[in-house]
Order: C-alpha cells, then structure tokens, then sequence
C-alpha cells in the first residue's frame, strides 16, 4: 500500500481542530485520515508549526515551498511524489491513492468499530 503524507500549514495543534471556531475542511480531513489510519492505510500528517524539519528533510516538498512559498501549503505526498499543492485532499482523492475501494474502506471502518466497541481487543465485537 501507498504511503501518504500531508503537510500542514503552521497551526496551533496537530490537527488544527482545537479553538473555538474549527474550519469545517480541518475536521474532515482530521477525520479522514483517522479514518483511513484504522483501515491500516499508512497515512499521516506534519505541522509546519511541530514539525519543520519534516518540511526541510522532504526534498519535494522543501522544493514546492522554495518556488511557491507557504501558499502552496497544504502539500500532499504519496510515495514521495507530491500529487496536490494548496488544498486538501478530497475522501474520492484519498481512496484512489490507497487503492481501497470504497466498499473496502467501510468494510475495514465497521471491523475497527467491532474491534474496539468494547475494548477487549478480541476482534470478534464484544466477549
């Protein structure tokens, strides 16, 4: 499976879903990649705020904000390749990057959901 990576703009948490007024498109991408996470995708995100040498170490993406400037952030990374400069990946873009297919990803959401309703880690729903 693809790994894929999002680098974030500076924000004041790791997801950027803390304050009093969240942005509707932070939460759903905070959500998605949650979401995708449980589904075993190799999926994460950066803040330019907690993480600059993330952005430094990441040739492609160093190189988008040396030519484009801060602009062009968010930047998302599959295998090393950037694929989207300023703005954030859509649930259609993310699923075909993964190769899921969206029956897939909601049959791995619901085995998570089994997995962990009770805690007990059995992987067969609750004891």
């Amino acid at each position: 499976m693809k790994k894929i990576e999002i680098f974030d703009p500076a924000m004041c948490c790791s997801t950027g879903v803390c304050g009093p007024g969240v942005d509707p498109k932070l939460l759903k991408i905070a959500t998605l990649v949650e979401n995708l996470k449980k589904a075993g995708v190799d999926i994460g995100r950066h803040n330019l705020s907690e993480e600059p040498q993330a952005y430094v170490d990441n040739s492609a993406v160093n190189q988008v904000l040396l030519n484009e400037g801060a602009e062009s952030l968010p930047i998302t990374v599959v295998d090393g390749e950037v694929i989207k400069k300023g703005g954030y990946p859509t649930a259609e873009e993310l699923l075909a990057w993964t190769g899921l297919s969206e029956e897939e990803f909601m049959k791995a959401m619901v085995q998570s959901a089994l997995s962990s309703s009770c805690g007990c880690g059995c992987g067969g729903g609750c004891c």
